[in-house]
């Protein structure tokens, strides 16, 4: 199948996992088309050197933007829906995967109208998709459209499937397919024993976040707690890696607590596996979250994850068994919960390995590419 892929190309969930999807499906036979404004990140080889490696059958076409003074903003829409015909005619695509409804399906929609209706549109939905309505109404006939005109629409979680239902009044049936892990890049890593030695060189417990540091992400929430474990006279530092809008002011809060010393903000990091498996606990304390690719990366590493009880997470993070879950926002459990799992370390081990277990038995590549594949089948059959 010739399948033409439109995603974000920055640091993120969802360009993560369409990327991913994207290698996999070239690895399968199909020719995939990544049709955005940028080089997708984990095609550059940013994330593993694993990831840098040459994949036949993948292919990039850029989005070029034009400036003119008559326009205040960049017409990116219709540059997009323009590639997408472009890449269409000359690529014979079979179809547009979609990831987001606007604006990518909505670009999707477009260039099918200008292709005489030879075009399919799957669209997968992220969660951003949902919450954007609700900062800026305005979007919601457009949303509602974009979602409907698609020949078939996925989520990447089952709560993202009924909220999406729910707020629009969607008739369309929604299939959930949750995200997946590629384990041949997330997992035990050997090696991470030197690693984490140089981390923590007296022996201090590692507990790790890792996100693109938005405000939904509640990581105050996670310092806050931290600083409770130390208080509580448990030898621990805490890795915080990524970078976004809300690091200053989370390195700020550090100092503030007087936890600066126990605290390492990393940055984006490469080797994300090797950071992983070398902590103890994994914690996302998201005040919203529609799955938790984070949380199944570090599950993948063997680790427990400790999480809100918000969107996704639960379906991700089995509570009692992988991992806590616990009420959004309530910081005093976060800490209760990493007290218990750093003071009991047949626990942690017991719950890393349910997690690892829990991750192979559900969230693979393996398992869920089909999934794709069988959605794809069903728009090229309408």
């Amino acid at each position: 199948m010739n399948i033409g892929i439109t995603r974000y190309p920055t640091y993120g969930g969802s360009g993560i996992v369409a990327t991913e999807l994207g290698k996999s499906l070239a690895q399968r036979g199909h020719k995939v088309h990544f049709i955005t404004y940028a080089l997708p990140m984990r095609l550059t080889g940013i994330g593993s050197t694993s990831n840098a490696e040459y994949i036949d059958n993948i292919f990039y076409h850029e989005v070029e933007m034009s400036t003119y003074p008559l326009f205040e903003f960049p017409l990116y829409e219709l540059a997009l829906a323009s590639k997408m015909v472009e890449v269409s005619n000359y690529e014979k695509l079979d179809l547009i995967h979609a990831h987001y409804a606007i604006p990518h399906a909505t670009s999707a929609y477009l260039a099918k109208q200008i292709l005489a209706g030879n075009l399919k549109i799957v669209t997968t939905l992220h969660g951003t998709d949902i919450t954007l309505v609700g900062q800026e109404p305005s979007f919601e006939p457009l949303m509602k459209f974009s979602i409907e005109a698609s020949d078939v629409v996925t989520s990447v979680s089952e709560y993202l499937r009924r909220e999406t239902i729910d707020t629009f009044g969607i008739q369309k049936e929604i299939i959930a397919i949750p995200n997946f892990v590629d384990t041949d890049i997330f997992h035990r890593v050997a090696g991470a024993k030197n690693l984490r030695r140089m981390l923590s060189p007296n022996g201090e417990r590692l507990l790790v976040h890792v996100s693109n540091f938005r405000p939904v992400k509640r990581i105050s929430d996670a310092i806050k707690a931290f600083k409770i474990v130390l208080d509580s006279g448990i030898k621990a530092k805490f890795l915080l890696v990524g970078d976004g809008p809300d690091r200053a002011e989370c390195e700020a809060l550090a100092r503030e607590l007087g936890i600066w010393n126990h605290t390492r903000f990393l940055g984006k990091q490469a080797e994300l596996a090797s950071i992983l498996s070398a902590s103890d606990i994994f914690l996302i304390p998201s005040g919203n979250e529609s799955f938790g690719l984070a949380a199944l990366e570090a599950m993948a590493c063997g680790v427990p994850v400790i999480s809100s009880d918000i969107g996704g997470l639960p379906e991700v993070n089995v509570d009692g068994v992988t991992g806590y879950i616990v009420k959004m926002g309530d910081v005093q459990a976060i800490a209760d919960r990493m007290i218990t799992l750093l003071n009991n370390e047949s626990l942690r081990k017991q719950m890393g390995e349910a997690a690892l277990e829990h991750t192979l038995k559900n969230f693979t590549k393996e398992q869920i590419v089909p999934i794709y594949e069988a959605a794809y089948e069903k728009a090229m059959n309408l």
